[in-house]
């Protein structure tokens, strides 16, 4: 069994924001391998991050992207539970990261849940219309409109949408490897575009 050493529990615990003690554990387990031990965490992590989503997030950044002809702008605010996490570089570069995103793609909701009863109601409306045009049976028209609004969410909703930098990969997605990296709940509140003209 290799000795665990404080400074590789140090550049663990840096590497993934989570407590002393968990990070030699993975230490102890993995025989100090340090890729390994990332590895377990994050495994364990991601079993984890469902249980974390109900803790409150009272910590967090506002991030701000702008792109480089300074017509388009972006702030937003990315919750965490500690200001422990908030400070830590990779949280900041998931704000970082989400900023951009929301330059490059313009959602315009953060989740589904925030896309109102008659956006919906006017969305399900326009394609029904869509596609009985087209002569298509009443019996697939709700089948073929359920894949048309769920397409809907991934251009609209932030968290459904494919993420710029990995597009194997939803903006959800990469918030839950993070909540298993760093060990807490981490929430997309708010954020506005700008767009000059617009």
């Amino acid at each position: 069994m290799a000795k665990i050493t404080a400074g590789q529990v140090k550049e663990l615990r840096e590497k993934t924001g989570l407590s002393m003690g968990e990070c030699k554990k993975a230490l102890v387990e993995t025989d100090g391998d340090l890729e390994k031990a990332v590895t377990l965490l994050r495994k364990k992590g991601l079993n984890a991050s469902s249980k974390k989503a109900g803790r409150k997030t009272a910590e967090g950044l506002v991030g701000s992207y702008i792109h480089s002809n300074g017509k388009l702008g972006v702030l937003v605010e990315v919750n965490c539970e500690t200001d422990f996490v908030a400070r830590n570089n990779a949280f900041k570069e998931l704000v970082k990261d989400i900023a951009m995103h929301i330059a490059a793609s313009d959602p315009r909701f953060v989740r589904k849940e925030d896309v109102t009863d008659e956006e919906l109601a006017k969305e399900k409306e326009i394609y029904m219309d869509q596609i009985r045009a087209q002569g298509k049976p009443e019996n697939i028209v709700e089948k073929i409109v359920a894949g048309k609004m769920s397409k809907y969410y991934g251009e609209n909703c932030l968290l459904e949408q494919s993420f710029v930098k990995d597009p194997d990969m939803t903006v959800s997605q990469l918030v839950s490897s993070k909540i298993a990296e760093m060990g807490e709940n981490i929430q997309i509140n708010r954020f506005v575009r700008f767009k000059i003209g617009e």
